[in-house]
């Protein structure tokens, strides 16, 4: 296998992903509206704080595309045998396991770049740092896309993983700070929440979203959680293919 091969594999798989799977009215809807339904319904006691919400807007957005596609696409692809027929190509497994994970990680950023024009030109949120705010949406898209890879890697049917991933996804928009700042919670709970990664990705936002900082600490953390998750996924997926 060259280096050749495996981008072309890459690239094959992608696109072959974003065609079948990610681009069909009914997902992109999804990644949008929930989070808006969910904001809206938390903004009817105070309309003028929906501005306020618009970092978690973003990341909610971000995270429930990537890890709601990412359930359904590897657990169908492992239903249908389809997954099982990649491992026949010249690639290796990383890069079968990197094509799915970018595949939602586009999604992701498509869903978010949506959200975040509504955010903006409706809501009046403002942006002030564009290149800080791109960086950590790629990486917020990545770090959740790979959370949803090893979820949907471990279970056998989608409506396993989509379960699995409630599991995840509910306690991080209430704990991660999107309606209640972490200063407000109970010290267990706060503890908690700053081992979710989607935490620094609201952190981040409201930085860039807000009077303006740095968020290396957030991208450094974000990153970190990257690797790790996607360490884990090929491992994980390398185990179930030998089983």
């Amino acid at each position: 296998m060259t280096l050749q091969d495996e981008l072309e594999g890459l690239m094959a798989i992608i696109e072959k992903d974003l065609k079948a799977y990610y681009f069909k009215p009914p997902n992109i809807s999804w990644g949008i509206l929930f989070p808006l339904v969910l904001a809206l319904s938390f903004s009817l006691r105070n309309p003028e704080g929906l501005i306020e919400l618009a970092p978690g807007l973003i990341a909610m957005a971000v995270l429930f595309g990537t890890t709601s596609m990412e359930a359904i696409v590897i657990t169908f692809e492992k239903r249908v045998g389809a997954l099982e027929r990649l491992f026949l190509a010249p690639i290796s497994l990383s890069t079968i396991m990197l094509s799915k994970i970018l595949g939602g990680t586009i999604f992701g950023i498509v869903i978010s770049t949506v959200m975040t024009l509504l955010t903006t030109l409706l809501i009046g949120a403002r942006i002030t740092n564009i290149l800080g705010f791109i960086i950590l949406l790629i990486l917020t898209a990545l770090v959740h896309s790979a959370l949803g890879a090893l979820v949907a890697v471990s279970v056998k049917e989608v409506f396993e993983a989509q379960t699995l991933s409630n599991y995840f996804r509910f306690p991080m928009i209430f704990l991660c700070g999107i309606f209640i700042p972490l200063e407000k919670m109970p010290v267990v709970l706060r503890s908690l929440a700053m081992v979710l990664p989607l935490t620094y990705s609201v952190d981040g936002f409201r930085v860039l979203m807000g009077t303006g900082g740095s968020i290396l600490f957030e991208i450094a953390v974000l990153s970190l959680y990257t690797v790790l998750l996607i360490t884990l996924s090929v491992r994980l997926l390398d185990r179930k293919s030998v089983v």
